[in-house]
């Protein structure tokens, strides 16, 4: 055993799996490797922001405090770690990853297996929170806060076993037939392993929703489902996007899975297939503030706080402040109106949604 875990700290490993498995290694870092990796690291700075603008805007407004909202603050925790996941992979990638441990390079595709794995299970605490509140008509009281939180962390914990696997010793080091051409220091029934369960995972997600609509459908109170309509289509929008974003990835994963080395070609380009899931990360922030009034006024906040400290900035240079004293209006109605109450219609998610 102790030999086995003595290979972790091996250099010549990673060289050793991806030689046998690619066709060609990347042993310079060319133009266009540049490019793409500096519009990576932008577009996840992008995601880094977007969704600490959601987590601040959640904990410091009380009307988000909500069973949903802490779920789906959990879902935006698992994407800005996810952001920083991808930063670090492709600044760890390409004739880096050559150099690399396989200690280090577990610790660099973990990262990213554990916030998809957070990403997967908030999406089915969300399902289960809005099946119990539209389904059985109960909502989530103050006295169940900690079995939401302790529902959370069972998330992460379970994420950080499963993303942590390979480390722990399902890995193919020294079983080179086994390993995966995608991911070439991971075992294939690994790989296969986390993508069953995933897929089984989305599946009863879907199930749940198709549920949830056949109760709001058989409504006879119209009321009740204005209520829960609003609620019910952007969390089946952020499970919508989410498919579209991974589906490609999961399936190239599958194809991995099936084809013997050097087999199949489009393996070699299972990059791509990645880097337009991470499009996912940044389109969920978009898709809570797109649909919900209330939570796109908390998100802005901090930004028209930046725009009037600027613009009495600007006031002061050019000694014009009555012009530039006009944003710091709106913002102060837009500041009051976030404390209006909530339409009665809208109550059930404590927030307009």
């Amino acid at each position: 055993m102790g030999s086995f875990y003595s290979e972790y700290l091996n250099s010549s490993k990673v060289l050793e799996h991806y030689t046998y498995t690619k066709e060609t290694l990347e042993t310079q870092e060319t133009r266009s490797r540049k490019v793409a990796s500096a519009f990576i690291i932008i577009l996840c700075c992008a995601i880094v922001v977007e969704n600490l603008l959601v987590l601040i805007a959640v904990a410091r407004n009380s009307k988000f405090h909500s069973a949903m909202y802490l779920f789906l603050g959990n879902l935006a925790a698992s994407d800005l770690l996810a952001g920083v996941a991808f930063v670090a992979n492709t600044l760890l990638s390409g004739p880096v990853t050559l150099g690399l441990t396989p200690v280090q390079w577990f610790a660099r595709e973990g990262s990213a297996f554990i916030t998809l794995s957070a990403s997967v299970f908030s999406l089915l605490a969300i399902a289960i929170e809005r099946h119990v509140a539209i389904a059985k008509v109960k909502l989530y009281g103050s006295d169940k806060s900690c079995r939401m939180l302790l529902l959370i962390g069972a998330s992460w914990v379970i994420s950080l076993v499963l993303g942590g696997l390979p480390i722990l010793g399902w890995n193919c080091l020294g079983h080179l037939e086994a390993c995966s051409t995608v991911l070439p220091l991971y075992a294939k029934h690994y790989v296969l392993c986390v993508v069953t369960i995933f897929s089984v995972i989305l599946l009863a997600i879907v199930a749940l929703y198709v549920r949830i609509y056949c109760v709001v459908r058989s409504s006879h109170t119209s009321t009740a489902s204005s209520q829960t309509l609003t609620l019910l289509k952007t969390v089946t929008i952020v499970l919508g996007v989410f498919i579209v974003c991974w589906l490609p990835a999961f399936s190239i994963l599958l194809l991995d899975y099936a084809c013997p080395v050097r087999s199949c070609p489009i393996l070699y380009k299972a990059h791509y297939f990645f880097a337009f899931a991470t499009l996912n990360s940044l389109l969920n922030p978009i898709i809570y503030t797109w649909c919900s009034r209330d939570l796109r006024r908390e998100v802005l906040r901090p930004l028209r706080c930046w725009q009037r400290a600027a613009a009495g900035v600007q006031g002061r240079r050019g000694g014009t402040p009555g012009h530039h004293l006009l944003p710091l209006r709106s913002s102060s109605s837009l500041e009051r109106g976030t404390h209006m109450p909530t339409s009665p219609t809208l109550q059930e998610g404590n927030t307009e949604l």
